[in-house]
């Protein structure tokens, strides 16, 4: 058994704890928490298992790390504190853990990450013999190894598109909605996701991984923006009220151009309520899917549809990727110390699983 740390419980980590608990090959050794009203909760209460799992929350990092888990599963959010998380991955990795996070988009295409985030792992790997590995949904698994595998069911291929379409009033993190995305906010608002830049930041190192597997060029990586503002007020479940005349709904992609054309295509379509915006893409149920469009002879549209805690569709997202990751470290385990990325790591199947609660 792989002794492994869930370190953060909000919405990732309430996954990550269950992942850990159904996989046959690791043995959930402890949780960190951050919150002082987390501290001494069992593991099984916080994830949502409805049983106990006799592992009690702590916030000692120190004492955690010092018991040498073989594997960490980091799931704090490093969106607003990347500097802080960066130092949480370093030390659990010289501490000589296999380490799996989706919390730093820069590290996903980790052979192009920029040298202040590839440095200090690559330092911590030589130190303590661990290993990281980035990923997750989107950025993750629904623009790297899922279109990568449909292209290789068509005999010709013009391009790729990657869509994520998605109701973000499911989402629970209203800071990041409001604030980084803009929802809710007026139209003159610059939200931090969507500056000059940053999208490329978040999703281009899927595009150059799609460009390396299948063996292409990239002349250049460009950027589009749409924006559209609510028609009335809405009220959502989960963040109150959204003001009409504000932002209800973006569309941009990231566009891998290849001889000139964009032909590795990421597009996200995000509304708040699906009222805006009627005329672009949307799910086949309104609440939210990960699309891949294979251009060619054959065109080849796959979407996936993923729910968890309750039919909620960004909760079955995060699942997803918690379900990458963790299925990840028995194969980190057994690879030598370094720094990974998901054409480097096996998506496994989940041989042990079928049928385990």
């Amino acid at each position: 058994m792989i002794p492994t740390v869930v370190w953060g419980t909000g919405n990732v980590g309430r996954a990550a704890i269950r992942a850990v608990d159904a996989h046959p090959a690791l043995d959930l050794a402890a949780v960190l928490v951050h919150s002082p009203d987390k501290v001494g909760r069992d593991a099984g209460d916080l994830g949502g298992l409805g049983r106990g799992l006799g592992v009690a929350a702590t916030d000692d990092i120190d004492a955690v790390l010092a018991a040498a888990p073989r594997a960490v599963v980091y799931a704090a959010s490093g969106d607003i504190r990347p500097d802080e998380a960066l130092a949480d991955l370093g030390r659990a990795i010289r501490a000589g853990a296999v380490v799996v996070t989706p919390s730093l988009y820069p590290l996903y295409d980790q052979r192009n990450a920029p040298p202040e985030f590839r440095d200090p792992v690559l330092a911590a790997v030589a130190h303590g013999g661990g290993s990281l590995f980035v990923s997750g949904v989107d950025p993750g698994w629904g623009n790297d190894v899922l279109p990568l595998l449909m292209s290789g069911l068509g005999t010709v291929v013009d391009g790729i598109r990657c869509q994520e379409i998605f109701d973000y009033s499911t989402y629970e993190q209203e800071e990041s909605v409001r604030f980084l995305v803009g929802m809710g906010q007026p139209m003159e608002y610059e939200p931090l996701m969507l500056a000059p830049s940053i999208p490329t930041m978040v999703w281009g190192g899927q595009i150059r991984l799609m460009a390396r597997a299948l063996g292409v060029e990239l002349d250049e990586i460009r950027e589009t923006l749409q924006r559209r503002p609510l028609d009335a007020t809405v009220r959502t479940r989960t963040m109150g009220e959204f003001e009409a005349g504000t932002q209800g709904a973006v569309r941009f992609e990231v566009q891998g151009i290849v001889e000139g054309e964009p032909r590795l295509v990421i597009e996200h379509v995000t509304r708040i309520h699906p009222s805006c915006a009627p005329d672009w893409p949307v799910p086949p149920n309104g609440d939210g899917a990960h699309r891949v469009i294979i251009e060619g002879r054959p065109r080849i549209e796959i979407t996936v549809e993923a729910t968890d805690e309750g039919e909620n569709r960004s909760a079955g997202g995060n699942a997803t990727a918690v379900g990458r990751l963790v299925g990840a470290i028995e194969w980190l385990v057994a690879a030598e110390p370094g720094l990974y990325d998901a054409l480097d790591v096996p998506l496994s199947p989940a041989v042990g699983r079928l049928g385990r609660k």
